[in-house]
């Protein structure tokens, strides 16, 4: 049986940081979905690094360490879905060659998970009563937030997670 120790290493030590950033997400309440989208990311360093399927194990190893050790269960949920997101879209990209069919793809992704989170458990998402008005509202604020969120994980991957690896690892 091959083990590889610098794949194991590197994934041991991501998914303790990631598991922190879940943990830390409960304690910090004005930064929490900061913390969860850094803790996603993750997730995309591992399959960027490795392939999709040790991302997906890694994915699942997070949000099981989340739930058992996290104060705040719910946040774990909002983490599961920025994660899925993330191996969404990291499958896309391997998977299609244009612009076009990729963001389509994000999209789709996103909205699966966010719209029926949105208008049929919004006690999920937000305390108190919402009026079906600004279900609407929130529900193009979600899509302007993936674009954000999105941008911001292209930016850590390719600026600063780049600079990292190459001290990390010596080479690109």
């Amino acid at each position: 049986m091959h083990v590889n120790g610098k794949k194991t290493a590197v994934s041991g030590l991501l998914m303790a940081v990631s598991v922190l950033l879940i943990i830390l997400s409960g304690l910090i309440e004005t930064n929490t979905l900061f913390l969860l989208a850094a803790a996603a990311f993750c997730t995309g360093i591992i399959v960027r690094e490795y392939d999709w399927k040790t991302g997906t194990a890694f994915f699942a190893g997070c949000l099981l360490l989340g739930v058992l050790l996290a104060p705040q269960k719910l946040y774990c949920i909002t983490f599961a879905m920025m994660g899925i997101y993330v191996l969404g879209t990291e499958g896309l990209y391997r998977l299609v060659q244009s612009k076009t069919a990729l963001w389509t793809g994000k999209f789709l992704i996103f909205n699966v998970m966010y719209l029926p989170a949105l208008f049929f458990f919004p006690k999920l998402l937000f305390a108190g009563k919402i009026p079906g008005k600004f279900l609407l509202l929130f529900a193009a604020a979600g899509q302007a937030a993936m674009y954000l969120y999105d941008k911001a994980y292209e930016y850590f991957l390719i600026h600063m997670w780049e600079k990292f690896r190459v001290k990390l690892f010596g080479t690109k």
